[in-house]
């Protein structure tokens, strides 16, 4: 919510695409530095705490904003310095959900409990609509912000708390973020699956970059009316969520997620050609399915495959996504300011289908890889990872290491990592 009303206002403060883009710069800072540390924080901490003191830190600066809307003294860099600390607060935040999620649910919830996050969807359609709506204005609506957050923390008195495991051979923060970045790097399809979940994240969400400026310079309207487009995409990503959250594990969830990612690159290509703004709707209807299938797919699918242990630190290294987004959201306005908002958005809408195109075939091959033995030059040492790990798959075969087809896409690369390391020791 906080990303669409922070563009509304600071569009509407300067009229420029670049002053959108250096206010989410703002939040990408400190979600870039921070990240990696939250989810190595999340694997730490009491979940419950972490999240109820960022929740406070974004209530604060929420209602600061609020008074200075009020007072009349808003200007651009205030909203800057907010944006910076809420992006420090959502950078312990994010992890911290994402694995008190998974550890509430078991093993075959997870996916699907990820997977229907809805805030994501609603809460940027409720941001926009509010600011636009006379009787709240931007004001009214940072307040709400933060009464929002104020419900949210007493809610967390009836949140069942999980105990962090603690481990007095644990290694430090810092080793505890390089074993995260190794175990993924040691994953083929986790590795591809965020490579593309970067780039499809950096490339579709700097659109809200772009579009307020699309809705007042191109469409002519007031740029409060950016809530409809973001109504329209709001309306794509729900139904698609709904729709795909039960097939996570299935063998269509790679087609369907591929699939996603190019339908909303067409969709936020032909946002940028349409002639006029009622039309707009359309293509951002399409934006907003494939952008919710390929979302909750990526989400869902991340956190089945991970193992339990390294939820935290794998689910920051997604979160390094959305500061991606954030921190190209100055260079993108300066790009939509030079050349106009239409090149902009078509140009960002084919390169993310160019993304799909090229990243797609890969996470295939890994998938398919995983459903046969690995070559022992390919597989990691079990040496090389930090802590013993346990295989995901339940199956009799699986636990033998061997995954036939119809199981590969729950079978792990861990089950023949361990496997190796068994015979090993046998031979030894």
């Amino acid at each position: 919510m906080s990303t669409v009303v922070q563009a509304i206002v600071a569009f509407d403060l300067t009229g420029k695409n670049s002053a959108v883009g250096i206010v989410l710069l703002g939040n990408g800072i400190s979600s870039a530095i921070l990240g990696p540390f939250g989810g190595a924080i999340a694997g730490r901490l009491s979940k419950k705490l972490v999240a109820a003191i960022g929740q406070t830190v974004t209530f604060a600066v929420f209602l600061v904003i609020r008074l200075l809307i009020a007072a009349d003294r808003i200007e651009l860099w205030h909203l800057v310095v907010g944006s910076f600390f809420t992006g420090a607060s959502f950078a312990f935040i994010g992890p911290a959900r994402q694995v008190w999620i998974a550890e509430l649910f078991d093993q075959d919830l997870r996916g699907n409990s990820i997977a229907l996050n809805a805030s994501r969807i609603w809460a940027p359609v409720l941001g926009g609509f509010m600011v636009s709506w006379a009787s709240f204005g931007a004001g009214g609506t940072y307040f709400v912000m933060a009464v929002l957050y104020v419900i949210s923390q007493v809610t967390l008195i009836w949140v069942p708390s999980v105990r962090p495991i603690h481990k007095p051979d644990r290694p430090s923060v810092l080793g505890d973020i390089a074993a995260g970045v190794r175990y993924v790097a040691g994953e083929p399809r986790l590795r591809w699956m965020l490579t593309l979940f970067f780039l499809l994240i950096v490339l579709g969400l700097s659109s809200t970059t772009v579009l307020p400026g699309l809705v007042e310079n191109e469409f002519n309207r007031d740029v409060e009316e950016f809530s409809i487009l973001q109504t329209a995409n709001a309306v794509g990503c729900l139904v698609a969520s709904v729709l795909v959250a039960s097939i996570a594990g299935s063998p269509r969830a790679l087609p369907i997620y591929a699939a996603g990612g190019i339908f909303g690159g067409i969709g936020l290509a032909l946002t940028g050609l349409v002639p006029g703004f009622v039309v707009s709707l359309l293509p951002m209807l399409l934006f907003g399915i494939g952008t919710g299938a390929f979302q909750t797919l990526n989400s869902a699918i991340i956190v089945t495959e991970s193992d339990p242990s390294y939820f935290g630190r794998v689910s920051s290294l997604t979160f390094l996504a959305f500061a991606g987004f954030l921190l190209v959201s100055y260079p993108v306005g300066l790009l939509a300011d030079a050349i106009g908002e239409r090149p902009a958005l078509v140009m960002l809408g084919l390169l993310s289908v160019a993304s799909v195109i090229l990243v797609a075939p890969l996470i295939a091959r890994a998938v398919l890889q995983n459903s046969y033995s690995y070559p022992r030059s390919s597989r990691p040492h079990p040496s090389t990872l930090t802590r013993p790990v346990t295989p995901r798959a339940t199956s009799d075969s699986a636990r033998r290491g061997v995954c036939p087809l119809p199981e590969a896409a729950a079978c792990s690369l861990r089950a023949a990592v361990l496997r190796d390391g068994a015979s090993d020791e046998r031979g030894a």
